[in-house]
């Protein structure tokens, strides 16, 4: 890419690489029979938002309040909030968001539902539901279908409220063993189960595998990263998000120091079999970004035999781009390799 005049440390996306990225997601999910909602966590873009959905996205999915509120100024008319609300002072907000797109909020808990409740009842509107369960990973979830079912009672017919289906991060071994054993609890109920929701982008093109899904929900597919190309689903070639940085300082021939640290690149590793350090120089891949301070990136050099120069510049792939998104307050866009402008990142900060 051409852009010596930027400065850095500068994440830089290339529209081309993204957008391609875009269109074979959306390609496979079309093939697939499912509805694709993609994650704007990963870019926080209403640009890039706007485009998933110009290419056929059902909506999007948003992880805060806050996140979604931009999306939804934006012109994103349905949107899946994946983050339990808990709490009065989420009342206000919500409600606010209800009245401004198709909104569903997954959840786990009773205290959560209430929530919902009380800013669909405030807002006026219908709130959708997806009650999230636990695949393996130890985080959100209810444990049981049982569980999953008693919410989903609360939930369907309860006014304002509409009881949308069911959901969960990532996709795991209890995925599949969960779904067959809620369906006949849920069928004889007569409580239909409209959206089965998985995520992740590490496993994305295998989600046709697993019975009864119907939506995809994925977010670093858009840029992808170093964990991704891990993972296997992608490649290098596919990242679409480098970090610019310059090399600052050579100490000694061993080691040198770039102009980015931990405000510029996440403290994130990926496994240590895909490789070491907090990102991949691509001019350099044998060097080893071996530690971040705060606005130092250390670079072990031993194993190169090139060596960047004082005030050379370097590609970085982050280990994990959806924090390096949140880091910057704007990126540089680019097509055919031009520099064409700066976008800000317009959902970044939005933590509540």
């Amino acid at each position: 890419m051409r852009g010596d005049a930027l400065d850095t440390p500068v994440p830089v996306v290339d529209l081309d690489r993204a957008d391609r990225n875009l269109v074979t997601m959306q390609a496979y999910c079309d093939r697939h029979g499912l509805a694709l909602r993609p994650h704007v966590k990963t870019h926080k873009l209403p640009q890039l938002a706007l485009r998933q959905i110009e290419l056929g996205a059902a909506g999007v999915t948003c992880q805060k309040i806050g996140e979604a509120l931009v999306m939804a100024e934006a012109g994103c008319g349905d949107i899946l909030l994946t983050y339990p609300v808990v709490g009065a002072s989420k009342v206000p907000p919500l409600a606010a968001l209800a009245r401004k797109t198709r909104l569903t909020v997954a959840l786990d808990n009773p205290v959560a539902l209430d929530t919902v409740a009380a800013a669909a009842h405030e807002a006026g509107v219908e709130i959708g539901v997806l009650v999230e369960f636990e695949s393996g990973e130890g985080r959100l979830g209810v444990q049981t279908p049982q569980d999953a079912l008693e919410l989903a009672r609360r939930a369907h017919g309860n006014g304002p409220l509409a009881f949308r289906g069911l959901m969960t991060f990532p996709r795991g071994p209890q995925t599949a063993p969960f779904l067959a054993a809620a369906r006949p609890l849920f069928e004889r109920e007569g409580i239909p189960i409209a959206t089965v929701s998985v995520g992740g982008t590490p496993g994305c093109w295998s989600t046709h595998e697993l019975p009864g899904v119907t939506e995809l929900r994925v977010g670093t597919y858009v840029y992808h990263d170093r964990a991704t190309v891990a993972a296997g689903a992608a490649t290098l070639d596919d990242c679409a998000l480098h970090v610019v940085a310059t090399v600052v300082s050579r100490p000694t021939p061993e080691r040198a120091v770039l102009d980015c640290g931990s405000k510029t690149l996440s403290s994130d590793r990926v496994a240590p079999v895909a490789g070491e350090g907090f990102g991949l120089i691509l001019d350099y891949p044998d060097a080893v970004i071996a530690r971040l301070n705060e606005e130092h990136g250390v670079v072990d050099l031993s194993r190169c035999v090139r060596r960047p120069e004082i005030g050379e510049r370097v590609r970085i792939v982050p280990n994990h781009v959806c924090a390096v998104s949140n880091l910057h307050d704007a990126v540089v866009v680019c097509r055919g390799g031009e520099v064409v402008g700066t976008w800000p990142v317009a959902a970044r900060g939005c933590t509540r």
